[in-house]
C-alpha cells in the first residue's frame, strides 16, 4: 500500500468530531459541509466515517448529511467526566438514539474502576449497551486517567465483555490522550478476544491526534496487530478535527 493509499483509507475511518462547549448550530453546519465537501470522487477521496457532536446537535447533523454515507456518532452518558447517576446516563443516551444517533460514544467511571468496582463498570456500560442495541457503541476508558497498563487492560476486558462494538482510548479533554503505548495495550486485548472467541471488536484512537505522520502510526500499529480484516472503518477510527483537513491537502496536491 503506497502512502496516498494509506492516508486514503485512514481519512475514511475518521470521525470527524467537534465537541467543545462553546459548539453553536452554525458549528454544526460547518462541521457537515465540510465533511461534506471534502468527498472528491474525481481524485477518489472517500467520505469521513461519521461526524461527532453532542447529542443536542444530533438531529441537524442528521439532517444535514441526509443522503449520505456520514454516520452521526454522539457523545453520550455524562460526556467527559462520566460522573453521573447510571440514570443520568441512560436518558442521555436514549435521547442522542431518539434524535437519530447511529453510534454512541460513552465513558466508563474511572473512578469505580481505579476504587476496584469492576462490577459496578460492566453493568453500566452493559445497560449502555441495552439501550442502544442496533447502534454501534463506542466505549471510551480515557486511558490518560487510568495511567497504567493493568488498569488499561481490565478496563479493556471489561469493555468488551460487556458487549462494546469499539474500546476508545480518550475523550480528548484530558492532559494525556491517545498514547501508542496505551493503544499497543487495548490492541493486545482486542486481538486476544478475537482469538479465544472470534468476536471482532473496533479500536478507536482519539485525542491530540492531528497530523498524517501519527495517524499513519496508529493505523500501522493497528494493522500489524490485528491484520487486514480489521482495517476498515467498521473497526478501525480515529476521533480528530484538524486532522481531517490536514490529510485532504495532501489528498488534493
Amino acid at each position: 500500500m503506497t502512502e496516498k493509499e494509506l492516508l486514503k483509507k485512514i481519512y475514511s475511518c475518521i470521525d470527524n468530531t467537534t465537541l467543545e462547549g462553546c459548539d453553536t448550530t452554525e458549528r454544526i453546519t460547518r462541521l457537515c459541509q465540510d465533511s461534506l465537501r471534502m468527498q472528491d470522487s474525481g481524485k477518489e477521496i472517500p467520505s469521513v466515517a461519521a461526524v461527532c457532536v453532542y447529542p443536542v446537535f444530533v438531529r441537524q447533523a442528521k439532517h444535514l448529511l441526509q443522503g449520505s454515507p456520514i454516520r452521526v456518532a454522539s457523545v453520550a452518558g455524562a460526556f467527559p467526566a462520566g460522573q453521573s447517576p447510571i440514570e443520568v446516563k441512560l436518558h442521555e443516551v436514549r435521547y442522542a438514539i431518539n434524535e437519530g444517533a447511529d453510534e454512541i460514544d460513552m465513558v466508563i467511571s474511572r473512578g469505580a474502576l481505579i476504587e476496584g468496582k469492576e462490577q459496578q463498570v460492566y453493568d453500566e456500560i452493559a445497560a449502555v449497551r441495552q439501550v442502544s442495541t442496533g447502534h454501534t457503541l463506542k466505549v471510551i476508558l480515557e486511558t490518560g486517567e487510568l495511567q497504567t497498563r493493568t488498569l488499561i487492560r481490565k478496563a479493556s476486558q471489561i469493555a468488551i465483555t460487556a458487549g462494546a462494538d469499539f474500546i476508545k482510548t480518550s475523550t480528548g479533554k484530558t492532559t494525556v490522550s491517545a498514547t501508542p503505548d496505551a493503544s499497543l495495550v487495548m490492541l493486545e486485548v482486542i486481538r486476544e478476544e478475537y482469538e479465544k472467541t472470534h468476536r471482532m471488536v473496533g479500536f478507536k484512537a482519539a485525542g491530540g491526534i492531528s497530523t498524517p505522520e501519527a495517524a499513519m502510526q496508529y493505523a500501522s500499529m493497528a494493522h500489524s496487530i490485528l491484520g487486514d480484516n480489521f482495517f476498515n472503518n467498521q473497526y478501525f477510527r480515529i476521533g480528530a478535527s484538524r486532522l481531517v483537513n490536514n490529510i485532504f491537502s495532501l489528498l488534493t496536491l
